[in-house]
């Protein structure tokens, strides 16, 4: 199945502490239905130090299910997600509530 969010995609928090808060996607990870959004869903690690890396308290993004996550559309609202075959054979998203095209 095609990918509604893809890495580098703008994206809003529907729901959680971090809702209504933008970010953009850093990973995602299919087979988990999760993904990495810079900025959102920071918890706090606790690092032991090592001779590559200093120890300490990290913050770092944890992985939020994509369920709760929204493309953010050229308004800067989110919107949901569809998928168009072109003329040319290519198969491209659009953002539901404008119409679109979001890639290609």
């Amino acid at each position: 199945m095609a990918a509604k969010i893809k890495k580098g995609d703008t994206v809003v928090v529907l729901t959680g502490r971090d809702s209504g808060r933008t970010g953009e996607v850093i990973q995602v990870m299919p087979k988990d239905d999760k993904a990495l959004v810079r900025g959102i869903n920071l918890v706090k690690k606790h690092q032991k130090q090592s001779q590559s890396q200093e120890g300490g308290i990290i913050s770092k993004e944890a992985a939020i299910q994509l369920s709760n996550l929204a493309l953010q559309d050229a308004n800067g609202k989110p919107t949901r997600v569809g998928f168009r075959i072109l003329e040319d054979g290519r198969k491209v998203r659009f953002a539901k509530s404008t119409g679109d095209q979001i890639d290609g």
